[in-house]
């Protein structure tokens, strides 16, 4: 992973030399005089009680220039809820959170709803995302933002240091920097990203041929990473999706939203250790099926919305496409894996492709039936110019709650 070459079109900046953390953050320090830093965090309770969030906030206890951190509490009790505000006042960082069950952001919830705001019932990590953002808009203080996971088994305070870096040093012109590491430990992880999300894009390349949308997609080492950071400016005005295509529907809102020439990718970290996803059914109710079937149903979505005409002749093409591409990439991965002693099941390989191949057939069913698909939360501009007071209301609840 660590190597110089630039060969996407934005920006890339691995881990190279030997900076230590101490002086990135001694960097951070002076920029946060400046430039306030918010990390965002995601998290489930049932995340709390594990070992890698334990770890997480006794990094956090370390960072010195963070200007706040929102947690962004999801499937929490009053009890719950009051369990965590103790385990994070020992952050010494300024902690606001966002109870996502509580009355009060329930009753906001639904005043969305009734503004016509849709999808805002529909839980899950976008929208918790969406209204950490949100949140955070209503501080006007606030310049850049951060997210990271929270079930990273090996996580270290470089994380947010190298998202936070590129998009604050005032010498740099970045606006959003997406985070990418190696998934590697004794085999090879991330199959959605090796088995499904690289070979679909070249298979649609090779179909509907070259375009500066599928150029920009391809440029991220990472692209289903849940890593990344944005200035306040962009994130006023990008959508976010409640479903499994998060990742790459924030891609495209950054792209559709500022320049390519201020997008960066950062190694954030060496190799990267979380919970991995269950393959799933075909079925495609859980697991890493259908996030893949949801993936490929937002690129669509994307893909149409910029004039592209997708076909039953088309999508033929396309699957008998990834057919190749997705077993070309079992023949690359199989020889990466024998040449660095990793264990490799071809096995399993090939059963996982079978499971991406019926998603990517639900998903050209699903868009073929609704191609407007589930409705993303809209842009903060637009809740805004509807209902001007509501991040007003919004921050007094989160305070009422903090309280």
């Amino acid at each position: 992973m660590s190597d110089f070459f630039q060969n996407g079109v934005i920006t890339t900046i691995p881990k190279l030399g030997r900076r230590t953390l101490d002086d990135l953050e001694s960097d951070l320090l002076k920029f946060s005089k400046r430039r306030n830093m918010v990390l965002l965090l995601p998290a489930l309770y049932s995340e709390f009680e594990t070992p890698a969030m334990k770890d997480i906030i006794e990094e956090l206890k370390k960072i010195k220039y963070l200007y706040k951190i929102v947690l962004g509490l999801d499937n929490a009790t009053k009890e719950q809820f009051e369990k965590v505000k103790k385990i994070m006042s020992k952050i010494p960082s300024k902690v606001d959170i966002i109870w996502q069950d509580g009355p009060r952001i329930n009753a906001l919830r639904d005043e969305l709803l009734s503004a016509g705001f849709q999808s805002a019932d529909i839980r899950g990590k976008g929208l918790n995302v969406w209204m950490m953002i949100g949140y955070v808009l209503s501080d006007r203080d606030a310049y850049a933002l951060a997210l990271h996971d929270c079930d990273i088994l090996n996580y270290t305070r470089e994380i947010p240091a190298r998202l936070f870096y590129p998009i604050v040093h005032q010498a740099f012109d970045f606006e959003f920097n997406k985070g990418y590491y190696s998934r590697v430990t004794d085999r090879l992880h991330g199959r959605v990203t090796r088995l499904f999300y690289t070979p679909f894009l070249r298979s649609l390349e090779k179909v509907f041929g070259r375009s500066r949308y599928l150029d920009y997609m391809s440029s991220f080492r990472y692209a289903l990473s849940g890593e990344c950071a944005f200035i306040r400016s962009l994130a006023r005005g990008i959508r976010i999706s409640p479903t499994w295509g998060l990742e790459v529907s924030t891609l495209s809102e950054v792209y559709n939203n500022t320049s390519k020439k201020r997008i960066c990718q950062t190694e954030i970290m060496q190799t990267y250790e979380h919970k991995h996803q269950d393959l799933g059914s075909i079925s495609l109710d859980d697991g890493i099926s259908k996030m893949a079937k949801e993936i490929a149903e937002t690129i669509f979505r994307i893909m149409s919305q910029s004039g592209v005409k997708f076909s039953q002749a088309t999508f033929k093409s396309l699957l008998t496409t990834y057919f190749e591409e997705s077993r070309r990439a079992i023949s690359q991965y199989s020889a990466l894996s024998q040449v660095n002693g990793l264990k490799y099941n071809r096995k399993e390989e090939l059963e996982a492709i079978m499971v991406f191949t019926e998603a990517l057939q639900k998903a050209n069913e699903e868009f073929n039936d609704d191609p407007m698909g589930v409705p993303a939360l809209s842009a903060w501009t637009s809740v805004r110019s509807v209902l001007p007071e509501f991040t007003d209301k919004f921050y007094k609840a989160v305070k009422k709650d903090n309280e």
